[in-house]
């Protein structure tokens, strides 16, 4: 078990403040990227971040972001490390960061996601009835009006972490978190 000092924690609370410079919205420890900080004496400290996957091109601001703000602080040495063992996975996201993402109008991803592999999507997928489109998972909720009847546009979004999909109750399009 690891312990954490009160100004480990506090530093960890000012990394994890960080706004995710791809989702805004959410925060570096609701989107649960921040992984560990260790302080060595007062004014230097290692910081652990976990890409959402290897090759995030976010890494680079994410880490000056938390440098820059830990050094707002006081803090004179920052070491932000690439940590990529345990992966990250979209169930890392906080329930926080769920709701956030869902009145920022993303559907956010589905829960339980790490348990198992993730279903590649071919073509044109909807789920109806309550029911996702391979009928194993809960569907994926529109976040606009909540309706489960839903279609994939395309698998990739404005980010290769978020697929594009429409609602077939209201119509309108939305940026789909992607279970990782």
């Amino acid at each position: 078990m690891v312990t954490t000092t009160p100004l480990e924690e506090q530093l960890l609370e000012l990394a994890g403040s960080v706004p995710d410079p791809e989702l805004p919205v959410l925060t570096l420890r609701e989107l649960g990227v921040v992984r560990a900080v260790r302080a060595h004496g007062t004014d230097s400290v290692e910081v652990d971040l976990t890409p959402t996957y290897t090759g995030c091109p976010a890494v680079e601001v994410m880490s000056l972001d938390i440098e820059r703000v830990l050094r707002e602080h006081g803090v004179r040495e920052v070491t932000v490390r690439t940590v990529l063992a345990p992966a990250w996975s979209t169930d890392d996201i906080t329930d926080e960061g769920r709701r956030k993402l869902r009145e920022f109008g993303i559907a956010p991803p589905r829960t339980g996601a790490s348990s198992g592999p993730v279903r590649v999507e071919l073509g044109p997928t909807r789920s109806r009835d309550g029911d996702s489109a391979d009928g194993t998972r809960e569907p994926i909720l529109c976040p606009h009006c909540g309706s489960p009847e839903t279609e994939l546009l395309s698998r990739f979004s404005s980010t290769a972490c978020k697929a594009l999909r429409r609602c077939l109750a209201c119509r309108e399009p939305f940026d789909h978190f992607k279970e990782l």
